[in-house]
């Protein structure tokens, strides 16, 4: 038994005794000493992955084959079932991306999901395109902590109730308050993302008094952060648990930080888990919390026993879905299934195809070709200056006839592979659709603005990339600054580039388009990273290198 649930029992004992019988015990739906099953399926951080990859691996027809096959066993056994996701469909693959995520939002009604968190990428695009979105799909996007500055009544639907063989279930949405910071500002100046912490405990407490439910899930996008100790910008789900009254939440269903939530011990990650390895959630403060990686990999089964109004999780698995791995045959290397294979639903997979054909049709074209790999993995690009971070960036200084560049390594989605780069690699490692910024500034303006920027912490999206410029980042400040070669000058004017997206302040950058000097020059960096490569075909990875440019002390 939970230990909040032993509190609130003995709370409602003792208040029924105190009426001494003037007052009727509230009446459930649900058989007193029956034991329920219960079952919640869930995914997070979708990106777009709605097709199979080149491997054969996840994709949304097999993970619908996998969840029909799970529904139907969990109902053969007398059980209930609910399918979540943690949010994050949008933005990953120009397939989707192209086509605003349509194919990703219609193929997630037909799998019958019953409800998902609102994530920071829903609002990448216009909100013209998000409320498109929300009638593609057949299921509530919830979030509580999401509301309009003008009205300061909220956006979206906070909670949606189930009701499960007479089990009440309230699923309330949160996104992480980060997407202020990480959200294009020109689409979001109108929308008040307030602490989810605070808007989950308030929505509880209401819920108790009107719906009375006898579970509270939450689908939430803010990150699952080993005892609270990481998320750079804004708290996560652990911080969420620990704040709430013990018990009060009795799962999270998370996603943002796209990991396989897996414990060794207490506040400890397993740091490398592999498909098919065993999977035990995190519980804090009386609350399961669980998070499926990333693009449809896995699909998430938590299956509970509920009996007299106590929840008890007795098992927990992460199903990978047509997941492979590298082995050695006949001293060659080749990619075999980790567990059985899952078919792909014909019928889903035939309504999907056009998507992919005419996102293809247009992708599939050869641009440039290189003689090695340009370093983006989000492991590496957010922890040190990559050849692909500084390429990048010197594709906008040249364009913008700059003297140096700053890219964040947060719009550094992705590597690319030695040999032939096409069009859909670019729009893979740039899917955003910044737009190329300079501003003129003085050196003192630019010490200023570097002391803000180079200092960002790593892993973060906001870890700068350079190009053109050398430095020494010690204990917060920065100093030897180069340019050009040539020592930074106080007096004198510089030129630099920086994606529209942290012109605007995201990341936390200092906002530039205010500034006198500032210019939005039109240019799409998918663009400007497609003509560059085109126009430096074949690329010597070698001359994008980092060579003790930027020294962190």
């Amino acid at each position: 038994m939970k230990q909040g649930l032993i509190v609130k029992s003995a709370i409602s004992a003792a208040i029924l005794a105190t009426l001494a019988g003037c007052a009727t015990a509230p009446q459930h739906e649900w058989e007193a000493d029956k034991t329920y099953k219960l079952t919640v399926l869930h995914t997070n951080d979708h990106h777009g992955r709605f097709w199979q990859n080149k491997y054969g691996e996840y994709g949304m027809a097999a993970r619908k084959t996998l969840i029909d096959e799970l529904r139907a066993e969990i109902a053969a056994e007398g059980g209930s079932s609910l399918l979540l996701s943690g949010g994050d469909i949008n933005t990953g693959v120009p397939e989707s991306d192209l086509q605003d995520a349509e194919p990703d939002f219609k193929g997630m009604s037909k799998i019958g999901y019953d409800a998902m968190a609102l994530g920071n990428h829903e609002f990448d695009n216009s909100l013209d395109v998000l409320f498109k979105q929300k009638e593609w799909a057949n299921f509530p996007m919830l979030s509580a902590n999401i509301y309009d500055k003008k009205t300061g009544e909220r956006m979206f639907q906070a909670y949606e109730m189930f009701n499960k063989q007479g089990i009440k279930i309230a699923v309330i949405g949160l996104t992480t308050e980060d997407t202020a910071k990480i959200g294009n500002p020109e689409f979001i100046g109108g929308i008040d993302f307030r602490d989810p912490k605070e808007e989950a405990k308030k929505l509880i407490a209401e819920l108790e008094k009107t719906e009375k439910p006898d579970l509270i899930f939450a689908v939430t996008h803010m990150g699952h952060y080993e005892d609270g100790k990481r998320g750079v910008n804004a708290p996560g789900d652990v911080a969420l648990a620990r704040y709430l009254d013990e018990g009060s939440l009795d799962m999270i269903v998370g996603g943002h930080s796209q990991e396989p939530v897996c414990m060794e011990a207490p506040n400890v990650v397993k740091k490398n888990f592999k498909p098919s390895d065993e999977c035990k959630p995190d519980m804090q403060n009386g609350t399961y919390i669980v998070q499926a990686h990333e693009w449809g990999k896995y699909v998430g089964r938590a299956d509970y026993e509920f009996r007299n109004g106590e929840l008890e999780m007795v098992s927990y698995d992460l199903i990978p879905v047509n997941l492979k791995k590298k082995v050695k045959v006949d001293g060659k290397s080749q990619r075999v299934l980790i567990e059985d294979a899952i078919a792909e639903d014909q019928e889903l997979l035939e309504f999907l195809r056009p998507y992919q054909e005419k996102g293809q049709a247009q992708l599939d074209v050869k641009i440039a070709e290189t003689n090695g790999k340009l370093e983006g993995d989000r492991n590496v690009v957010r922890f040190q200056q990559t050849n692909l971070g500084r390429l990048i960036a010197t594709a906008h200084m040249e364009r913008a006839k700059a003297d140096f560049a700053v890219m964040n390594s947060g719009g550094v989605r992705d590597s690319i592979a030695a040999g032939d780069v096409t069009y859909k690699d670019v729009l893979i490692v740039q899917p955003f659709a910044n737009i190329l910024t300079y501003t003129d500034m003085s050196g003192q303006e630019v010490m200023d603005y570097l002391n803000v920027v180079a200092t960002k912490p790593v892993d973060s999206g906001a870890y700068a990339q350079f190009a053109g410029i050398s430095m020494t980042v010690a204990e917060g400040k920065v100093s030897n600054v180069f340019i050009g070669g040539k020592q930074l000058r106080l007096d004198e004017t510089y030129r630099f580039t920086v994606p529209s997206f942290n012109a605007a302040g995201g990341d936390g950058y200092p906002k530039l388009t205010g500034h006198p000097g500032f210019v939005n020059t039109g240019f799409v960096d998918a663009e400007v990273l497609k003509e560059y490569l085109q126009a430096n075909s074949p690329v010597d990875i070698n001359k994008y290198a980092p060579s003790g440019e930027i020294v962190y002390k």
